[in-house]
């Protein structure tokens, strides 16, 4: 794990997911992506890189429906991969087999490819470029080399190599996510949360982080302002988890949240929020 995804940075470490059809995702999560399983229950699977760590959750609720279109929730969850070759080895897996892609892009900060799961959920997968070339002359982070991703170079970085599932060191890098109101939703992820404002596009969307980097949680206003929430047995996500670096960080963030009228609610000994949005966080320490 890098230095931006430890303590004691706030990062994503986790998304739990709600699918239509447990063994279509199955077939996509972990034979295509090459994801194991760390435990499986009735309708629930816990999907992980390193044979440890969980990193995604996807399961099959009770009378779900399709995934409403023109709501908040997950734009996107990206999977941090730790090189440039395994992202051209993935891509090459992909193209062979056909899956739809969406879109590849290169920030300056990261290559990312874009698709999405069966069931329309959103994913990035990313590899950070040097740190020490993010920022610009006056020490701001710098997203101005926006572009198409080299996508024959990112491939010839793999040399031939076969793509043979997810690596172990494969993070959650961030998660995007549609908002339906960017000023409220700077207060609850700034002021509430003590997250940095990295990048902010007026009237579209607004970049958070932690400890200098690109962004942990970026947000958007793409399905409209004021966009409704899904119905809760839409097809989606459920909630992320949010690493805080301490339990003395973490009371302080309650404390701000619920000073701004935010609820924190305890479940099983596990502290959930919600932003203004209604995307659901695990408070995690």
């Amino acid at each position: 794990m890098n230095s931006f995804h430890s303590k004691p940075n706030t990062f994503v470490n986790h998304v739990h997911l709600k699918v239509e059809n447990l063994i279509r995702s199955l077939e996509f999560y972990q034979n295509l992506m090459g994801f194991q399983v760390l435990n499986q229950s009735g309708k629930k699977a816990v999907l992980t890189a390193n044979g440890i760590t969980p990193l995604l959750t996807i399961e099959q609720p009770e009378d779900n429906i399709p995934k409403q279109m023109s709501t908040t929730g997950l734009y996107h969850y990206a999977l941090l991969l730790p090189t440039r070759k395994d992202l051209g080895k993935l891509i090459t897996r992909l193209l062979n087999e056909q899956y739809p892609l969406q879109g590849a892009s290169y920030h300056g900060t990261h290559d990312a490819l874009y698709f999405q799961d069966p069931d329309g959920n959103g994913i990035e997968v990313a590899v950070d470029t040097e740190p020490s070339t993010w920022r610009d002359k006056t020490g701001e982070m710098d997203f101005s080399k926006n572009g198409p991703m080299d996508v024959e170079s990112v491939i010839a970085a793999a040399n031939g190599e076969r793509w043979n599932g997810i690596p172990e060191g494969t993070i959650i890098g961030h998660i995007h996510l549609h908002v339906s109101d960017l000023e409220k939703t700077k207060e609850f992820y700034h002021d509430g949360l003590g997250l940095d404002i990295v990048m902010d596009i007026p009237n579209q969307a607004v970049f958070f982080s932690s400890g200098g980097y690109h962004h942990h949680i970026g947000t958007n206003i793409w399905n409209g302002k004021n966009a409704p929430k899904p119905a809760p047995n839409s097809v989606g996500m459920l909630f992320y988890t949010l690493v805080t670096p301490n339990e003395e960080t973490r009371k302080s963030m309650v404390k701000k949240l619920e000073a701004l009228d935010y609820r924190v609610t305890e479940k099983k000994g596990e502290l959930f929020t919600e932003d203004p949005s209604g995307n659901r966080i695990l408070l995690y320490c």
